[in-house]
């Protein structure tokens, strides 16, 4: 059985490159992401491997909603400066990259939902961003390298107060203040549990707007609208083209494995 480690690039580099003492010590963070894809590899044991990079063209959301990630601190120039020399690097010790056109989690999420759909197939994502916990398929899971443990969807359930299954119908309401997702004004992360887990889904709650108290029901009718457009902003693309070959990112060397499309 095929088993992919798939590391969101961005996610762990700029999270180590942020302990570097000198923010020009390019080698030492080569270094400390060497040792830190050295462990992950020791750890998983995949057949597969890929690191994923966002791009640099607008994305989709940006376009759909010019707010998102609004406010969210440039890339470092070192950084960006030092990242090609850091790929070509990992590309040397057997790390291939895939470079997404824009964000790199709907790239992430596609190759992953891909992965688990085919022969029986497994795949790790390497991430702390919880927005990956919405890919609900027993065969996917995440792995937070900094914390050295899986996500805890049982815990994450326990602290957002609803089931896996509402975790984009609560983002719809109470928007995501990370990403610059809105939500409707005036409905916070409790609230908007509250009502979740009364109403189930966001199709029963609008449909029961009338058994409401008038304020809350005229935030949400005037919400409707900003609702669904955060439902799309928060929710990943699994079916992108991929258009790779597994045997490309297969550890320590090549095998007759299929094409993802």
């Amino acid at each position: 059985m095929n088993k992919f480690l798939i590391i969101d690039g961005l996610n762990l580099v700029r999270r180590i490159y942020a302990a570097i003492p000198d923010e020009n010590d390019m080698d030492s963070l080569t270094e400390r992401v060497s040792v830190a894809c050295t462990k992950l590899l020791r750890i998983h044991h995949p057949t597969h491997v890929a690191i994923v990079w966002d791009g640099d063209e607008i994305s989709w959301r940006k376009q759909l909603y010019p707010d998102y990630k609004k406010g969210r601190k440039p890339m470092p120039e070192p950084l960006a400066a030092g990242l090609p020399a850091l790929q070509e690097h990992l590309k040397s010790v057997q790390i291939q990259s895939i470079y997404a056109a824009a964000e790199a989690d709907d790239v992430i999420a596609t190759l992953a939902m891909k992965t688990a759909k085919a022969q029986q197939g497994e795949a790790v994502i390497v991430s702390t961003d919880k927005g990956f916990s919405q890919l609900n398929h027993p065969r996917i899971s995440q792995w937070d390298h900094f914390n050295q443990q899986y996500l805890n969807i049982a815990e994450l359930e326990q602290k957002l107060g609803v089931d896996r299954s509402q975790f984009l119908d609560l983002m719809a309401l109470a928007g995501d203040s990370g990403n610059k997702i809105p939500g409707i004004a005036g409905i916070g992360p409790k609230s908007a549990a509250e009502l979740l887990r009364t109403f189930r889904t966001l199709a029963a709650l609008f449909s029961s707007l009338p058994n409401l108290g008038a304020k809350q029901a005229k935030k949400l009718a005037e919400g409707r609208d900003m609702a669904r457009l955060s439902y799309k902003l928060a929710q990943l693309q699994i079916d992108l083209p991929l258009n790779i070959n597994l045997k490309d990112f297969r550890v320590n060397g090549p095998a007759n494995t299929p094409q993802l499309d």
